[in-house]
């Protein structure tokens, strides 16, 4: 796949990340007493649903071809899917997403321990600002379950995201999610059938909205992380925390304070610098 510019990727993810926004919305929406797994088989099946048209309309040589990293991103993105319910029933939607957006901090030394990655100054400077900036928005005075279970999600995302680079360049990104989450489905619906409730169908419908939305940020991430460095660009992941205030605000009435804004900063100002120093040295280097 051809690389693509810095300034281009960290868009996308921003991009990608204000429309996940929309799909951890959605999820809060569901009762507290919900049938978490049943929730999370019907997302793995309504996104094979949505794809799999598009799938057939593509090459489908050697689709079913060298399934292994498929097989072990399927299965972590159903254990962030897992986790990620129980953190949004539990915590503030902005608190939440700041908790997940631990996650580009993480890919920075996973990026360097799976792919020998080399990481700027101002790569690790940006990511632990943000990470500060998280801390800041948490006030993490206690351990909560609702905070485990978002500093899970925020590993499987970080998992996920690096593991991009060792999928075979033969499946396209439309391939990608389908395999990611048909593999996934016969664990999801083990774990349906073990919990054991009725049908919901009023889940399924939130769950095909949820699906909807995260496919798309997945299919950006896959585009971008296989395109570029994962640590060049991993700090754009944090500006999702942007969107999940304001539809907190406006979808859920979570007013945000003070220290939210701090954070907030904390996290938004160094990405920018960095989108600007990035840009500085591409001109340099082909000036």
């Amino acid at each position: 796949m051809a690389k693509i510019s810095v300034g281009l990727a960290m868009t996308l993810l921003v991009i990608g990340n204000v429309i996940a926004v929309f799909s951890d919305a959605l999820i809060k929406t569901l009762p507290d007493d919900g049938a978490v797994y049943q929730f999370v088989f019907f997302r793995q099946l309504t996104a094979v649903l949505i794809l799999l048209p598009f799938c057939l309309a593509t090459q489908k040589q050697q689709l079913l071809v060298d399934l292994k990293w498929h097989f072990i991103r399927g299965h972590i993105w159903l254990l962030g899917a897992v986790f990620m319910v129980f953190a949004l029933n539990t915590l503030d939607l902005a608190t939440a997403n700041a908790i997940f957006y631990a996650a580009p901090l993480l890919i920075l030394p996973l990026a360097m321990i799976l792919f020998k990655e080399k990481l700027s100054r101002q790569t690790i400077a940006v990511a632990i600002l943000g990470f500060i900036g998280v801390l800041i928005v948490v006030q993490p005075t206690q351990i909560s379950w609702g905070a485990i279970a978002a500093l899970v999600v925020a590993l499987t995302l970080a998992l996920n995201n690096v593991l991009v680079g060792k999928l075979p360049k033969r499946h396209n990104v439309v391939q990608t999610l389908l395999l990611t989450n048909i593999l996934g489905i016969p664990a999801a619906f083990g774990l349906a059938l073990w919990e054991g409730q009725p049908i919901n169908w009023e889940a399924m419908l939130i769950a095909t909205g949820s699906t909807a939305f995260i496919l798309v940020y997945a299919g950006i991430c896959i585009f971008v992380y296989r395109a570029i460095e994962s640590s060049k660009v991993a700090s754009a992941e944090y500006s999702g925390l942007l969107a999940a205030v304001g539809v907190g605000i406006l979808w859920f009435n979570e007013i945000p304070d003070l220290t939210m804004v701090i954070g907030t900063a904390f996290i938004v100002i160094p990405l920018a610098l960095l989108a600007r120093f990035e840009s500085k040295q591409r001109r340099l280097a082909t000036a």
